[in-house]
């Protein structure tokens, strides 16, 4: 047989081969589809990899600034900062000068009824105080020692009767007394508080 017989006889071979093979139909855009589809994986997979970055970033700035305490300003000459809590007054003369109304007193519940005047007490720098019960004039002497001690007595009274607040009887029970801002307050030998007083404005 020549050559050129046998390449014949090869070439129909190979063309009765590639006409048995059955057609496929789409290969091409089978093959584009999935590239498609793997590319967009791909930024899928991607996209969720940046979130889950930003994600922890964000969580890692937050607990940052968690532990960040904020800074107190400096403090001039070395001084410590001022404390937003009113230093109680020393009770003294000068302190306790002044218009007083009653808050509460121990034992007594008709603060609030109805009388000719109101009942108040009013300390002089003097040493001297006077008064109302609500009904009578009321007036004395008092005395403040180291650490609030107190002493006072009291004068001559009219006896006309209401609900009278009974300001001569704290006074006179009266062993301490203490100041803190705008209250005044009455305590007796046990410590035990006997009447508190407003200033008045």
């Amino acid at each position: 047989m020549s050559n050129t017989d046998l390449e014949d006889d090869l070439r129909g071979t190979f063309e009765r081969a590639a006409a048995s093979v059955p057609e496929s139909t789409g290969l091409t855009e089978r093959a584009t589809t999935g590239a498609q589809r793997a590319q967009r994986r791909t930024w899928i997979v991607s996209g969720a990899a940046a979130v889950a970055v930003a994600a922890i970033a964000v969580a890692g700035f937050g607990l940052a600034g968690s532990n960040n305490k904020p800074s107190q300003p400096p403090v001039a000459g070395g001084q410590a900062p001022v404390s937003a809590t009113p230093t109680p007054q020393p009770p003294t003369a000068q302190t306790v000068s002044g218009t007083w109304r009653p808050l509460q007193m121990a034992g007594f519940k008709a603060l609030k009824a109805a009388r000719p005047n109101d009942p108040v007490l009013v300390f002089r720098a003097d040493g001297t105080w006077t008064g109302s019960d609500g009904c009578n004039g009321l007036q004395g002497t008092y005395s403040i020692g180291q650490r609030g001690a107190f002493t006072a007595t009291s004068g001559p009274q009219h006896l006309m009767g209401c609900d009278n607040v009974p300001h001569t009887g704290v006074l006179k029970a009266a062993k301490r007394i203490a100041i803190d801002g705008d209250t005044l307050q009455f305590f007796d030998a046990d410590g035990r508080e006997l009447a508190s007083y407003a200033r008045a404005r």
